[in-house]
């Protein structure tokens, strides 16, 4: 019976998830209605309001819907990356970027990074900070992986390296945010190019 209750909350929630990231691509953030969602999710207002309090708290469980996916297809990758520092880099930021778009607009990833900012404070923010921290940890286990399979130098700080991957590729994507007529691939194209000549200096296989 418990079983079954939570494979109903799981559809439930995933009907509100996903109603709501249809709603906010349709008629933006700022105009979406709570009464609109419950409809299109098929639930009560009252039981959306069970599962979430407000707009930011909708908006947020769907940036951790996709990250959670994004972390599952890069978790493939670090368990058996490519033995090269910068394809191993490129694939797996290529998962990441490919991914961002599934749920959310460039307009909901600028809501939600504004709302995490302007209320540091709060259960979003501080839940966002977290997604971002297991992103962070994700590309340093790269680097460690690449490191104890020998491709990366022995004397480099994994932990510090994979970090400033991870702050850069994340910055980048908030000036991607930023811009509604960059493509994806410009995006990746210019992260991959300032991530090359880290990538060459720590690497201990020498590209000609």
């Amino acid at each position: 019976m418990a079983g079954l209750r939570a494979k109903q909350k799981a559809d439930k929630t995933r009907r509100i998830l996903d109603a709501a990231a249809t709603l906010f691509r349709r008629e933006g953030y700022d105009n979406a209605r709570i009464e609109v969602i419950a409809e299109m999710a098929e639930v009560s207002v009252g039981t959306l309001y069970n599962y979430y309090q407000n707009k930011g708290d909708i908006l947020v469980a769907t940036v951790a819907m996709e990250v959670s996916e994004v972390l599952e297809g890069g978790a493939r990758i670090v368990a058996s990356p490519p033995l090269n520092v910068a394809e191993a880099l490129r694939t797996l930021i290529a998962q990441y970027y490919d991914h961002s778009l599934v749920y959310l607009s460039k307009e909901m990833w600028r809501t939600a990074m504004a709302i995490s900012i302007q209320q540091p404070e709060t259960p979003l923010s501080r839940r966002y900070t977290e997604l971002d921290g297991q992103l962070s940890a994700q590309v340093v286990r790269l680097v460690e992986t690449l490191q104890a399979r020998g491709v990366v130098h022995a004397a480099v700080d994994a932990k510090a390296m994979g970090e400033v991957f991870f702050n850069n590729l994340n910055m980048m994507f908030i000036e991607f945010c930023k811009v509604d007529t960059m493509p994806l691939e410009e995006l990746k194209a210019r992260v991959e190019a300032q991530h090359a000549p880290i990538a060459a200096l720590i690497s201990t296989v020498k590209i000609v």
